[in-house]
């Protein structure tokens, strides 16, 4: 006789429970886990899968030098992305050093590549996963296919490279792989990102700091790579080979690409990015965030020239300087205004001490 009493207090748990809101910090991590970094990821799987056909395609000779140079840029693009999600696995352990090799003041990478063909002229993907990080990545293979030294347009020159090259291609494949798999393990990073507590986080706000502590860290960096060849660090001397991707002349695209990310991780998809977080009278700040980024973009936007280009004439480092600013713009706007709207000690960033 009690039944319909139980079953009316049942239902009204549930109800109450459906009503209760949830916690915005966790829908937030677990929305840009799922809707904005998983879909980059597995974007640079397909890129890397792609370098892979690429390199054994170009060295059967069934692909042109120009198409594998077009692949790898496409490699490189879907990385340049990742810059503002390096979070988890792929932040640990040296493994972006696997993919990319900058800052390279001494030219290690064309060094250690000459040495490397000479050593070990027939070396394949596992032996090359043991080699100095140095040559693993899109910069070694960056090296191969636009440096003038390699001069891969030679058929001899090609027969030498080519073993490497594969490998490289390869070995990003496998890293790139393993990261994804990692992260749809069943305690990988988007389990990690979407139920709290767990092994990496405490609870939701662990893991918002975390994503604002990476983004603040990317955007930096983007500033290094613009203000390093611009002479930032060095007096005001233009250091046109310390731009990332100099020999590729693409290091501007792949600036651009990594602040778009950002922006995504920002905004979100429908809306459930950093910028849901704020309440409404952080509408001011969210504003000048929005207006932050598309100002930046804009200016990358309407560029058609190449970083070295610019530095050789006063039109163009005035233009450099104009992107550095707006850069620094955003990068203050997270570090400073934002992270103390969402209540987050940042403390060091990857960068401080370089």
């Amino acid at each position: 006789m009690f039944r319909p009493k139980l079953l009316f207090t049942s239902l009204a748990a549930l109800a109450l429970g459906a009503c209760s809101p949830q916690d915005p910090q966790a829908v937030t991590s677990a929305a840009i886990a799922k809707s904005v970094i998983l879909p980059t990821y597995t974007r640079w799987v397909e890129a890397d899968r792609q370098l892979a056909v690429s390199a054994l395609a170009y060295c059967e000779g069934k692909e042109t030098l120009e198409t594998a140079r077009a692949d790898f840029l496409h490699a490189q693009k879907a990385w340049a992305e990742l810059q503002p999600l390096l979070i988890g696995p792929l932040a640990e352990g040296n493994r972006s050093w696997q993919v990319q090799f900058w800052p390279d003041k001494k030219n290690l990478v064309g060094r250690q590549v000459e040495q490397l063909v000479i050593a070990q002229p027939q070396i394949d993907a596992a032996a090359l996963a043991k080699s100095s990080v140095v040559v693993q990545g899109l910069s070694a293979y960056e090296y191969i296919l636009f440096d003038s030294k390699p001069d891969v347009a030679n058929a001899e020159q090609k027969a030498k490279y080519c073993p490497l090259l594969i490998a490289i291609g390869e070995r990003q494949k496998q890293l790139a792989e393993d990261i994804l798999q990692t992260w749809n393990n069943t305690d990988g990073m988007l389990s990690q990102m979407s139920k709290f507590p767990n092994q990496r986080y405490a609870d939701s706000h662990e893991a918002i700091a975390d994503l604002l502590r990476v983004q603040v860290t990317a955007i930096d960096t983007l500033k290094k790579k613009l203000g390093t060849p611009m002479g930032r660090q060095s007096k005001g001397v233009p250091q046109p080979f310390q731009a990332d991707a100099w020999r590729s002349q693409s290091s501007l695209t792949s600036l651009e690409a990594s602040l778009a990310a950002a922006k995504t991780v920002w905004e979100g998809v429908d809306n459930k990015g950093l910028r849901s977080l704020l309440p409404s009278e952080q509408k001011p700040l969210a504003d000048k965030i929005d207006a932050a980024y598309a100002a930046s973009l804009k200016l990358f936007a309407g560029n058609q020239r190449s970083l070295t280009e610019m530095l050789g004439d006063d039109t163009g480092r005035q233009q450099l300087n104009d992107l550095y600013e707006s850069l620094n713009v955003v990068h203050r706007l997270h570090e400073a205004d934002l992270a103390k709207a969402l209540g987050i000690q940042l403390g060091f960033n990857a960068n401080d001490g370089d």
